[in-house]
Formats: C-alpha cells, structure tokens, sequence
C-alpha cells in the first residue's frame, strides 16, 4: 500500500517545479493520488479492511485540501495537474 523509493522519485520528477523541488502541492497531490490508487487496488481483494479504508479517507480528504490550495493560489496549475493526474473536477 506503500509506494517504493523509485517510484515515489520518477513522480517527484515529473511534477517538481525547480531543481530542489519535493514537497510542493503538485507533488504532494501526484504521490497521494498514487497512494490512493494503490489502496483503491487493494480494497478490490480485501473488501472488509476498514482500518485500511480509514487510511483511504483521510488520504482523499488530504488531497481534496491540496487541490483547493492550488485552485485558490493558482488556477491554470490546478487544471493542469487535473489534467496530468486524470482526476475529475
């Protein structure tokens, strides 16, 4: 459920705005909606993991925050990460 350091580093990579780039919103955004992802495939074998699911909320709940940042602070980067990450708005 956890994503492993290469992939988490081809992400920071892709959606980093500067040379030093790790933890801004648009980073943050692309590896939690890796993270859920990688969660949303679980629950399809383990249906009845609730603590998991818990996991689940406050990840989409942190994202959904993220997003509202971005769109405040910035709009076109808002819709260009909405476009990049496939996420419906």
């Amino acid at each position: 459920m956890t994503i492993d350091k290469e992939k988490k580093y081809t992400i920071t990579e892709k959606f980093k705005k500067h040379q030093k780039d790790t933890g801004s919103a648009d980073v943050q955004i692309a590896i939690l909606t890796e993270r859920i992802n990688a969660l949303t495939e679980h629950f399809k074998a383990h249906m009845k993991d609730h603590h998991s699911r818990r996991g689940l909320l406050r990840m989409v709940n942190r994202r959904r925050k993220l997003l509202d940042y971005l769109k405040k602070h910035n709009v076109e980067e808002y819709q260009n990460i909405l476009d990049k990450l496939k996420l419906r708005k």
